[in-house]
């Protein structure tokens, strides 16, 4: 953190949608001061106000995105406006895959404050924002997080020292469903017999027992495991040297049910007692459902 008599100041920018409103409330629950939707011409001022304050401030978070543009400016004038602050600051970035914005305007109802059409008014924010991505400290992914994940992802970054841990994501998915935008590491398990065409395990998962040990007789499975172990034990270090403080490992199979689940599972086993370690099955419960709808209509 860059800091100047004793206050940080934190800029938060992105798409909208992407969670800057969990982001604040999170910042908040951290001890800063916050401020939304910010004219840029007004944040000096604000700051200002801020250092003087009788209480002393320590913690400044601002948001600033494409808001800026009901005020007449475009992200490159907001920049040279950031520029002219006389605090040091970082600016963290809120990105997110457009599907996911889009269901969550669907969700809300809202309409994107660019454009009443959300796929236009995202591609015309994507372009605006650009220079300041550019320009960003930090670039959260925000697409498969919970506002809790989101909270700890900030908290993870914004912490002080060596020792702060890296959060180890492991997710399976169906490639049918397309796969995740925001995994660091790509594994396809479709190599290796399918557990759908035996029936007596076609309605399990890769959770159960009978599909593990199905998906790990094949000996390939094995190896592939214990190497894809010793790759991570080989960059983790490596990454956490660079300031990395999130990777996501993510295993594909056809529906994302049963090997992928079942690599994905043994794989979360295996680091859990070394690593910080998050596990998801994005595909689990919507294969189930389609699994039975194709043979109950049979």
């Amino acid at each position: 953190m860059n800091q100047k008599n004793n206050m940080y100041i934190l800029i938060v920018t992105g798409l909208s949608g992407t969670g800057k409103s969990n982001a604040l409330s999170a910042l908040e629950d951290m001890g800063f001061v916050c401020a939304d939707n910010l004219p840029c011409q007004l944040v000096n001022e604000y700051l200002d106000l801020c250092a003087n304050c009788e209480n002393e401030i320590t913690r400044v978070a601002l948001v600033l995105d494409s808001r800026e543009s009901v005020f007449g400016y475009n992200p490159l004038s907001t920049y040279n406006e950031l520029k002219s602050i006389t605090y040091p600051y970082d600016i963290m970035f809120l990105e997110c895959e457009d599907a996911v914005l889009k269901h969550r305007y669907s969700e809300t109802r809202r309409p994107h404050p660019m454009n009443n059409d959300v796929s236009i008014g995202i591609a015309m924010e994507r372009a605006m924002l650009a220079p300041l991505k550019e320009k960003a400290n930090y670039i959260i992914e925000t697409t498969n997080m919970t506002p809790i994940e989101l909270s700890r992802t900030i908290e993870g970054i914004l912490m002080r020292g060596e020792n702060v841990p890296l959060r180890l994501i492991i997710s399976s998915f169906g490639y049918k469903r397309g796969i995740p935008y925001n995994a660091d590491y790509i594994f396809d398990m479709r190599y290796t017999p399918n557990p759908f065409y035996v029936e007596e395990l076609r309605l399990l998962s890769g959770r159960d027992d009978e599909v593990k040990e199905f998906v790990f007789s094949d000996p390939a499975v094995c190896r592939q495991l214990d190497m894809i172990v010793d790759m991570l034990k080989l960059v983790i270090p490596e990454f956490k040297k660079q300031g990395k403080r999130r990777l996501m490992i993510s295993f594909g199979c056809t529906g994302g049910r049963h090997r992928s689940v079942a690599m994905a599972e043994a794989l979360h086993d295996r680091m859990a007692g070394e690593y910080q370690v998050m596990l998801e099955h994005r595909d689990l419960v919507t294969e189930a459902d389609d699994i039975k709808e194709r043979f109950n209509a049979r």
